[in-house]
């Protein structure tokens, strides 16, 4: 038997392992089976259908190919024999890992103008901290170079990034304000008014903000436009957080409940009852299924948001100020002077933590996962501290999506693409799954069911004539007036239209074009 011959021999169980790595990716990837759409009788609409399904095949075929490439792995704190993780301190990790990420624990005293809310880019790289008494600064914390740095001389409540490090949001005490990477102010918003939330929606360019006077407000950073207000009609609020999954808002309120919202309703999509008291700190995890929520009564509560039902529930020493959760499905808890993180907690309900962390003498307000690192950081009372904790960040990134690594010239092109793939403000749903799908329903149910709303409407408004053509009969018994008579006129009419729809025909396709 020749050499070649034995290469192939040895070739064949290494393809198959791949072919079977692969088929398994694909399945992870899949959206389900292909639809047929040969019952399709427009063949423009056919032909384009075919052509998504087409171009979804491939998108789950290249994931698939792709994830075979990626080799690394996320590395956890594993404790032997009796020790706990939950003990292991950070000065004691600290000897333990490389001299890249012993830099990363550190903290920056601040006494006299905290505390301080944070936050950090969405590659990771920049962070940016606003102290409550108007310290406002910007740096890459990895290599520590310096953005700008400056006083406001005013109470900030809030920072917050937009699609890049170019451009940050604050919440001041009047208004919100937008600047640039040197610390100059670019824009006031007059819109936003006593504000104490920001979130900032990537892919749709919306800053959206909530305050004391519980109004959810959506500004269009890309064009300047203020695109909506929504009365929540809940009072103050404090806690807003956003899903990555269909950029729905949350909102936590201080009568316990948790309101979804979208700039497309006036209503809240959806209202939960979380708390007994106050909603103090909320996160959604980046996939979009699970939230944690924290409130005055004492309670951390982690729910299935596709079902809107609890899986666990915990109890915190002390309330619980702030959450977060890590690419890794990590939850961070700030209570007091202490950081709590939680390892699977949406999976199985835990005995234990992951890891702790004290800081001394000086209480948590906010904290944040780094993306794409295994790095905490958080602000407290006397300023900003970044510790380690191991297996938070996803070691595989996609350079298209947020590169920790960008030049100049790759973020400026980034800019680009984002603003030309922007998403307008009415695809923001529930479930964006079902935005280009093709209704099943018939069109004589469609039109069978809002012949319906139109019949139940107008009982309502029949109901609503009729109380108040008797509230006026009873007021003048003895008197005939023009507006008895026309009240008396309008109710016979609309009791005859309501007799005439009850008696009218069985509804066909036919009827669209009366």
């Amino acid at each position: 038997m020749g050499q070649q011959e034995k290469e192939k021999i040895e070739e064949k169980p290494q393809e198959h392992e791949i072919d079977i790595a692969r088929k398994k990716a694909e399945r992870k990837y899949n959206r389900g089976k292909p639809v047929a759409f040969d019952k399709v009788k427009d063949k423009k609409l056919r032909a384009k259908l075919q052509r998504q399904e087409e171009q979804i095949r491939e998108a789950s075929e290249s994931a698939a190919r792709a994830e075979l490439l990626l080799q690394e792995e996320a590395g956890f704190l594993e404790a032997e024999g009796v020790e706990k993780t939950y003990n292991y301190r950070q000065d004691q990790l600290s000897k333990e890992v490389d001299i890249n990420t012993s830099k990363k624990i550190f903290t920056l005293d601040l006494p006299d103008h905290g505390p301080y809310c944070i936050d950090y880019t969405r590659n990771g790289r920049h962070l940016l901290m606003g102290g409550k008494r108007g310290h406002l600064a910007a740096f890459d914390w990895q290599t520590g170079r310096l953005h700008f740095e400056t006083h406001v001389n005013e109470l900030i409540r809030d920072v917050k990034w937009l699609h890049n490090e170019t451009l940050l949001a604050t919440a001041q005490k009047q208004h919100v304000f937008i600047y640039d990477q040197s610390g100059l102010e670019i824009h006031r918003l007059k819109h936003h008014q006593d504000v104490n939330k920001l979130e900032f929606l990537p892919y749709h360019f919306l800053l959206a903000s909530v305050g004391n006077a519980g109004y959810l407000k959506y500004q269009d950073t890309s064009t300047g436009q203020f695109v909506t207000e929504l009365r929540t009609k809940l009072g103050s609020c404090h806690t807003m957080a956003q899903n990555p999954w269909n950029a729905i808002i949350h909102l936590g309120h201080v009568n316990g409940t948790v309101t979804l919202w979208s700039p497309n309703s006036s209503q809240p999509h959806v209202k939960m009852l979380c708390h007994k008291g106050p909603v103090q700190s909320l996160a959604v995890d980046p996939t979009g299924r699970y939230m944690a929520t924290a409130g005055l009564d004492g309670k951390l509560k982690i729910w299935d948001i596709r079902k809107y039902e609890p899986l666990q529930e915990y109890y915190s020493p002390r309330p619980a100020t702030s959450l977060s959760i890590s690419q890794r499905g990590l939850l961070g808890v700030g209570w007091t002077s202490h950081v709590t993180i939680w390892k699977d907690a949406f999976r199985t309900k835990q005995q234990s933590p992951y890891m702790n962390h004290l800081q001394p003498s000086s209480t948590i307000h906010d904290i944040q996962f780094v993306p794409y690192e295994d790095v905490l950081g958080f602000g407290h009372a006397k300023g900003v501290s970044s510790i380690v904790v191991p297996g938070a960040g996803e070691p595989n990134f996609d350079t298209l999506e947020a590169n920790p690594y960008q030049t100049v010239k790759q973020r400026q092109e980034a800019e680009v693409h984002s603003l030309l793939d922007k998403l307008q403000p009415e695809m923001i749903v529930l479930d964006p799954t079902q935005i280009g799908r093709v209704t099943r329903t018939s069109k004589n149910e469609i039109l069978k069911r809002r012949r319906e709303e139109e019949i139940k409407n107008d009982a309502e408004r029949f109901n609503q004539m009729k109380k108040k053509t008797k509230r006026h009969m009873l007021r003048q018994r003895n008197v005939v007036d023009p507006r008895k008579v026309q009240l008396q006129e309008d109710l016979q009419y609309q009791r005859a239209k309501m007799e005439k729809k009850k008696n009218a025909k069985p509804f066909t396709t036919l009827d669209i074009f009366e």
